[in-house]
């Protein structure tokens, strides 16, 4: 998605990105956090950042091509 002057950075909303949407974060400067405005998440820089971390553990094969199953 392109950068659309939300913040510092283009961050996704972890509780959104669990559920597959890839929904961007805006950044309320006077209180210092990323907020969502679909599903209400608020938290910190480094809250996103780890949470983000948290759900991409879903993403670690997918470039990895399974060409053998042995499932005996």
């Amino acid at each position: 998605m392109a950068q659309a002057g939300k913040g510092k950075l283009n961050y996704r909303c972890p509780s959104c990105f669990m559920r597959d949407l890839d929904i961007d974060m805006f950044y309320d400067a006077d209180k210092k956090e990323y907020y969502c405005i679909r599903c209400e998440y608020t938290g910190t820089e480094e809250d996103v950042l780890k949470f983000n971390e948290i759900v991409r553990i879903r993403y670690t094969a997918m470039s990895k091509r399974y060409t053998k199953f042995d499932f005996d």
